[in-house]
């Protein structure tokens, strides 16, 4: 019997923003499904626009399971996490160890497809590279849509949040041109009501 899946659907179980007030509870499935469609939509980008050459699919993947160690770990909080050197390699050691075990749920025959997802196959290709920079782009900028939906919703527990992450944005954008045209092109239409998303391609049926 492997536990893999079963595990991993836990991740709906897991709430981000543990120290904060937030208006609606965010899941883990929830961040991590959006983070896979910015990381795709990045890397789309990134191919069409700059040349580059990217799996945005492969990207897609990896965004979905870039925090399920948080299933075994729960979401540590940035402050926490990030506090001192110390702190940050210790819990990165008990990332890599929560990823570990939740591999070591999968049958032997498919652990090489999964393994990938989690630890880079090529780590010195600059491409492979670019890419899991963009995954971190898109989950710095689903951390910052999260701020805005709390932010419209009256809720100024995020406020401190929002302007820092606002401006790791903001450099992210000066350093990757796929996130500066997310941001120009996708970022303004969030927080708009479904009525104001679909207006301009429908059609009014009194006039």
């Amino acid at each position: 019997m492997n536990h893999f899946f079963a595990t991993i659907s836990r991740m709906k179980y897991i709430e981000r923003w543990a120290l904060m007030r937030s208006s609606r509870v965010e899941t883990l499935s929830e961040h991590s499904i959006e983070v896979a469609m910015i990381a795709h939509a990045l890397c789309v980008i990134g191919n069409r626009r700059y040349g580059r050459h990217l799996d945005a699919e492969k990207a897609a993947l990896i965004g979905i399971y870039h925090d399920a160690s948080e299933i075994i770990t729960g979401d540590m909080p940035t402050p926490v996490k990030y506090a001192n050197k110390d702190l940050k390699n210790a819990f990165k050691d008990v990332e890599r160890q929560a990823e570990r075990t939740l591999l070591s749920e999968l049958p032997a025959d498919l652990l090489p497809d999964f393994d990938s997802i989690f630890t880079p196959e090529n780590p010195d290709d600059e491409e492979e590279q670019y890419m899991r920079k963009l995954i971190k782009a898109a989950d710095k900028l689903s951390a910052y849509i999260k701020c805005m939906e709390e932010d419209d919703a009256g809720n100024k527990e995020f406020r401190t949040a929002k302007e820092t992450i606002r401006q790791a944005v903001m450099k992210l954008r000066m350093e990757y041109p796929e996130v500066q045209d997310f941001c120009r092109e996708f970022l303004p239409s969030y927080g708009n009501t479904l009525d104001e998303l679909l207006g301009d391609i429908q059609k009014d049926p009194l006039a």
